[in-house]
């Protein structure tokens, strides 16, 4: 299934991203975590993992949340997202990980 732009590509390693976080962070975004179990393009609302790290700075902080929602649901399909603080919306999102059966 493809999801946004980034599924048409194999899947991300960690580094990668690593690197698609830090591209949020220093855009000045705020991250956030969601996942959903059955993915639907339809589909526009995912569970929030925790709250908006609102005052997160650094990648690692972002990497051990979802290394922690991995571990959780590891059934689920995973995705960062970027929050504009200014215009309130969301302008940035990634599906970082797909369970095992879907790669």
């Amino acid at each position: 299934m493809k999801l946004e732009t980034f599924s048409y590509l194999p899947p991300m390693t960690e580094e990668e991203v690593r690197k698609q976080v830090e591209h949020i962070l220093a855009q000045g975004l705020i991250p956030a975590i969601e996942y959903t179990a059955r993915p639907r393009a339809t589909l526009v609302y995912w569970t929030m993992w925790d709250l908006p790290m609102v005052d997160v700075c650094d990648a690692d902080a972002v990497m051990a949340e979802l290394a922690a929602c991995r571990a959780a649901h590891p059934d689920c399909y995973i995705k960062v997202v970027g929050y504009d603080r200014k215009r309130q919306c969301q302008v940035v999102s990634f599906v970082a990980y797909r369970p095992e059966q879907a790669q």
